[in-house]
C-alpha cells in the first residue's frame, strides 16, 4: 500500500499547490501545447492535476480502493509501471485523439491512470469483469448527461490499455 498512499499524498500536494492557478492546468495539464511548445512533460503532469476538490476525491478514492488491491497483487514495482507507463500512455492517446476529433480542451486528472487499473483488473478477474465494465462506462459517460465536462475518451482509452497489459502479462 505503500505506492498507492505516496500517489495519494502527491495528488493531494500537488492539487494544494496549484489550485488556485488557471495557468498551472495549462501549462501542466495534457493540450495542444504539448506539441506547440514541446512540453514534453504534460503526459505525466496531467496525470497529477485535478480541476476541483471534488474531482480529485473521487480519483484518490477510486486509487485507495482498486490500487491496494492491485499493489498487493502484482507487487510494487509492476503496480508503479502499470499505473505511470498506462497512465502516460493513456495522456498521449488522449491527445491523438483531441487532435483528431478537433477537441480542444486540457486533460487533468489521474482517472485515466486509474481506468488502466480497472481494464487491467477486468480482464484479470473474470468475476469482475461485468461490473468494471459497467463503472468504466458510468463514469465516463454518467457525468456527460448531468452536463459535467468529462474526458471520457481518456477513461475508454485507458480501460483498453490496461485490458491489454493484462492480456500480454
Amino acid at each position: 500500500m505503500v505506492v498507492v498512499i505516496g500517489l495519494i499524498v502527491v495528488n493531494i500536494l500537488i492539487f494544494l499547490i496549484t489550485k488556485d492557478s488557471l495557468d498551472a492546468s495549462v501549462i501542466y495539464g495534457m493540450n495542444s501545447l504539448f506539441l506547440e511548445h514541446k512540453l514534453f512533460f504534460q503526459p505525466l503532469s496531467s496525470m497529477f492535476m485535478h480541476a476541483n476538490w471534488t474531482h480529485l476525491f473521487m480519483n484518490m478514492a477510486v486509487l485507495f480502493q482498486f490500487g491496494t488491491i492491485l499493489e498487493r497483487e502484482i507487487g510494487v514495482f509492476k503496480f508503479l509501471a502499470l499505473y505511470m507507463i498506462g497512465g502516460v500512455l493513456t495522456s498521449l492517446l488522449s491527445l491523438v485523439f483531441m487532435l483528431n476529433f478537433g477537441i480542444d480542451s486540457t486533460l487533468v486528472g489521474a482517472s485515466g491512470a486509474l481506468s488502466v487499473l480497472i481494464g487491467f483488473m477486468a480482464l484479470k478477474d473474470k468475476n469482475l469483469r461485468v461490473g468494471l465494465v459497467v463503472a468504466i462506462l458510468l463514469i465516463s459517460f454518467a457525468p456527460l448527461l448531468l452536463g459535467m465536462p468529462v474526458a471520457w475518451y481518456a477513461h475508454i482509452i485507458g480501460f483498453i490499455l490496461g485490458w491489454i497489459v493484462a492480456l500480454v502479462i
